[in-house]
């Protein structure tokens, strides 16, 4: 038995193939830095969802509009570089977990200085 499933190997392997794509074969000046942080993949391999992070808060909307009108451009070079029977339908979303962990960082240290305040 394989240590995981062909869904998560999938996962793995388009969120590398999709990250490359969108920095190299993607010249649009207007995207500004990205990370590929994670592609969730249905478990039929037919629907790709890809969560990106984008730097800038003000870039982040119009970003994601580009990548949103580059997805089959992206789902074309994936048909290019990848051996399966059916590519994945692309679809993009910003990744909100790098905002909550800096949140969730904050109220940490808020705490720690409460503490510390109070001994």
């Amino acid at each position: 038995m394989l240590p995981y499933k062909r869904s998560q190997r999938v996962s793995d392997l388009l969120r590398e193939e999709i990250a490359d794509i969108i920095m190299y074969k993607l010249k649009d000046p207007r995207i500004g830095f990205i990370t590929v942080t994670g592609v969730d993949v249905t478990s039929d391999l037919k629907m790709a969802t890809v969560y990106v992070s984008v730097l800038k808060e003000e870039e982040k909307k119009p970003t994601l509009e580009i990548l949103q009108t580059a997805k089959s451009f992206v789902r074309s070079e994936l048909s290019k570089r990848l051996r399966m029977k059916f590519i994945p339908t692309v679809d993009f979303k910003l990744d909100s977990s790098i905002e909550y962990g800096d949140k969730i960082d904050k109220l940490l240290k808020e705490i720690g200085e409460k503490d510390d305040s109070s001994s």
